[in-house]
């Protein structure tokens, strides 16, 4: 055998958000156009591609821990690290040995044309292709793929809002978007996979529409025409942006779900002053008591941050007890993780270890009871189950068009990609509903 004929390998590895698993896989597909096989991370691969997350240290820790475990199984390999650790921190990386190429924001889908044939040079500092966030104005429609029943696709990128905590602006640049028709495009390519459901994601879907004079709204009418894809979810939208008619639009919608991923961030006004959030946290309430009269068994996944700084305990303790007052379904927890380069850096108050802890453990089993509570009001309710996968044992797992992870004892069919209604009837020793076919 003629080694030397053979296709080469790539190894992909995305840390952090769905924003980021869409644009993996969007790279992914350039490889496939050039005849790459793309092989597992933990396998001995040619090339390398490392798409980061800088939202908090632990994210650019695991970034770095990932270099070295490739460089341990094929240290000649080549290694390329986009993403948002990649812009704000690009000479740091390019000094960790092993690293031979770090592209930012602007640069991370032209790997083609700055990677010199995947040719591994001896130098102990990388090229870096990383420009100022200004000059960031591009926008790719890109979108997961690898999984045949759902799809991530990227709507919209960057953000205008520069809370006091957060390098996303810095990382990605202002908040940007292609054409409702651009879009519907992509949205179609996906839909000729086969694929059953798109989670509509970016930094902020909700700004849809600055840079071309569209409005959100406008994408999701003309997405909820688009027969082929029979369910759609809405990830990651500010409550401020949360309007009425978009909430009434998604209840008499053809395929809009009952699921939103709305980001709180703090439960106590004061905190949500320093944070330089956009809304109080009666806004924030008033949008999921508007979405549970529409649609009672909504899902809210809720996003918070604990111990940032000038968090005191009873700020915490209205937070606690403002969650706990809501209907909502889900928490990701987030403990304060100081940013370089914000404004938080140089805040008073900030908390110990220990206390950042022990509030991260309180709202992690506040989110605990209020999940199953959640699971437990819709037993007995009849719903509709995308399913996903089927395990070693025989059960097949999917999800409810209101996000319950359902499992399927035994079918005698495959259900997989198959949407069907079922009953809901208990909760199993793991926490998921067991359900039957109707």
């Amino acid at each position: 055998m003629d080694l030397k004929n053979q296709p080469r390998t790539v190894a992909f590895h995305t840390l952090g958000c769905k924003l980021n698993f869409s644009e993996t896989s969007t790279i992914g597909r350039m490889f496939d156009e050039k005849g790459f096989n793309k092989v597992a991370l933990n396998a001995k691969a040619d090339v390398y591609v490392i798409n980061t997350c800088s939202v908090t240290a632990h994210a650019e820790k695991k970034c770095r821990q990932t270099i070295n475990k490739i460089r341990n199984i094929a240290p000649d390999a080549f290694i390329a690290v986009t993403g948002c650790y990649a812009q704000l921190n690009p000479e740091e990386l390019a000094m960790i040995p092993g690293v031979d190429l770090v592209l930012g924001t602007k640069e991370k889908f032209k790997l083609f044309d700055k990677a010199n044939d995947f040719t591994k040079k001896d130098s102990s500092l990388a090229p870096v292709y990383s420009c100022g966030i200004e000059e960031v104005d591009q926008f790719e429609v890109a979108y997961s793929e690898g999984e045949r029943t759902r799809s991530f696709l990227k709507v919209q990128d960057g953000c205008d809002y520069f809370c006091s905590y957060c390098t996303i602006p810095l990382a990605r640049g202002k908040s940007r978007n292609a054409s409702i028709q651009e879009t519907l495009v992509k949205a179609k390519e996906v839909a000729s996979k086969g694929v059953k459901e798109i989670v509509l994601t970016g930094v902020n879907v909700g700004d849809f529409g600055t840079t071309t004079n569209e409005k959100f709204i406008d994408l999701l009418r003309e997405l909820d025409k688009l027969e082929e894809i029979k369910r759609f979810r809405i990830s990651s939208i500010e409550p401020n942006l949360l309007t009425d008619e978009i909430i009434e639009f998604c209840a008499n919608s053809r395929a809009f779900l009952p699921h939103f991923h709305i980001p709180l961030q703090s439960g106590n006004d004061k905190i949500l002053g320093l944070m330089r959030r956009r809304y109080k946290r009666d806004v924030f309430a008033s949008r999921i008591h508007k979405v549970r009269e529409s649609r009672p068994h909504t899902f809210f996944g809720v996003d918070v941050i604990v111990g940032f700084p000038g968090e005191t305990d009873e700020d915490f303790e209205s937070t606690y007890q403002f969650i706990e007052s809501l209907p909502i379904s889900f928490l990701h927890v987030f403990p304060y993780s100081e940013r370089p380069n914000t404004r938080t850096v140089d805040m008073d108050g900030k908390v110990n270890d220990k206390e950042l802890n022990r509030r991260t453990e309180a709202l992690l089993a506040l989110s605990d009871k209020k999940h199953r509570t959640f699971y437990e009001q819709q037993l007995g309710t009849i719903r509709q189950a995308l399913f996903e996968q089927t395990t070693s044992r025989g059960k097949t797992i999917g999800f409810t068009e209101n996000y319950v992870k359902v499992i399927l004892e035994h079918p005698r069919v495959d259900l997989i990609n198959k949407i069907v209604e079922v009953q809901l009837k208990s909760i199993d020793s793991d926490g998921n509903v067991i359900c039957e076919l109707v």
